[in-house]
């Protein structure tokens, strides 16, 4: 069975930063695009980020774009989200998830248990 296990989440000021990791196994990692997502509550999940399975391609939504960067490690089987400049409306759980194929095409068919984000204003 797939497992993806986000960690990193926690309590930042406005302005701050963290680095989310998510930690694949139980399939051949450096074969499948992998996305970010979030959910704030109350409201629907996103998308975040989306990186293609080398790390040569990656997405982000208007909303993070020049704030958040996604990346992979193969060999550790893992992918991170960089996040800078944060802002209360970034609150929220965080989610990695496996895309059905190399590229990142909008489906994706696996997901972790997700990580609480909080930023204080």
């Amino acid at each position: 069975q797939v497992q993806l296990v986000e960690s990193g989440g926690g309590l930042v000021q406005a302005g701050g930063s963290l680095r989310l990791s998510c930690a694949a196994s139980r399939f051949t990692f450096s074969a499948y695009a992998m996305g970010w997502f979030r959910q704030a509550s109350g409201k629907e999940r996103e998308f975040v980020a989306s990186i293609n399975w080398s790390g040569g391609s990656t997405g982000y939504a208007d909303s993070v774009k020049g704030r958040f960067t996604i990346s992979r490690d193969n060999a550790k089987n893992t992918v991170y989200l960089q996040m800078n400049s944060l802002k209360s409306e970034d609150t929220a759980v965080y989610y990695c998830a496996r895309g059905r194929a190399g590229w990142p095409t909008g489906d994706y068919d696996y997901w972790g248990q997700g990580t609480q984000v909080t930023v204080s204003s």
